[in-house]
């Protein structure tokens, strides 16, 4: 069977390890204003994504979608339910041990840019590198700020960057290790609209470069047309995937 046939599929329809699989995922926080005494923000969200697969993930503001994409991360734990990135349970490792696999698998891209103000461009970049110990760090991460245009900003520090070229920092930084799965959250949401097309079309390039799997939040139906397949979160259900 085509790839493209099975890169998006149901919990119940797994004959391989899928890059992604997500099982009965909810998370609920106490809140004393609700008749049941918590808040549910997300509930049994089940959805599979295939190795090298895009995935945009949609919904309203407050929809639970940027929650669902902190726990594919192991940024956040569930109520209930499990991810598995690879086949490994990432909820069955304690903090540490997720903290080690976001470094050998997840490349992330805030909103905000996440940018560690007191580093240089390139030592932003060189930053992942140097946590696993790569000992060509800084060649690695000249190249990859080359490659998103930014050569000659390398000794810039955040503050006297755009916001585009910020976000461009970031990108470098979430795709330097060459990660097998990048999770990026309204990527473009601080951008006017020229620079976030722009950023947007850099991010599928250097994935589709790399053969990574790429999900994506976003609120820009324009964005999500670009990926192979869309879920559709509302009230944090699943309402819709295709």
């Amino acid at each position: 069977m085509p790839d493209t046939a099975v890169a998006f599929q149901s919990a119940t329809a797994i004959s391989a390890s899928p890059a992604i699989e997500v099982l009965g995922l909810s998370k609920h926080v106490a809140d004393a204003s609700a008749e049941s005494g918590r808040l549910c923000i997300l509930s049994g969200i089940d959805f599979t994504v295939a190795a090298g697969t895009t995935l945009a993930i949609v919904g309203a503001s407050g929809s639970g979608k940027s929650t669902l994409l902190g726990l594919l991360a192991g940024l956040d734990t569930p109520s209930q339910g499990t991810v598995r990135l690879d086949g490994e349970d990432i909820f069955a490792l304690d903090e540490d041990g997720r903290a080690v696999l976001r470094k050998r698998k997840l490349g992330f891209v805030f909103q905000s840019f996440q940018l560690l103000g007191h580093l240089s461009a390139l030592e932003n970049v060189m930053l992942p590198l140097e946590l696993r110990g790569d000992a060509d760090a800084r060649a690695k991460a000249e190249r990859m700020l080359a490659r998103v245009g930014l050569a000659s900003r390398l000794k810039h520090y955040p503050k006297y960057l755009s916001g585009g070229e910020q976000q461009r920092v970031a990108l470098a930084r979430a795709f330097v290790t060459e990660p097998p799965l990048l999770l990026a959250d309204e990527p473009t949401g601080s951008l006017d609209a020229v620079t976030g097309e722009a950023v947007i079309a850099l991010m599928f390039e250097l994935n589709q470069e790399r053969g990574s799997t790429l999900v994506l939040v976003t609120h820009d139906r324009s964005i999500a047309a670009r990926c192979a397949h869309t879920i559709t979160i509302a009230a944090g259900r699943l309402a819709g995937q295709t």
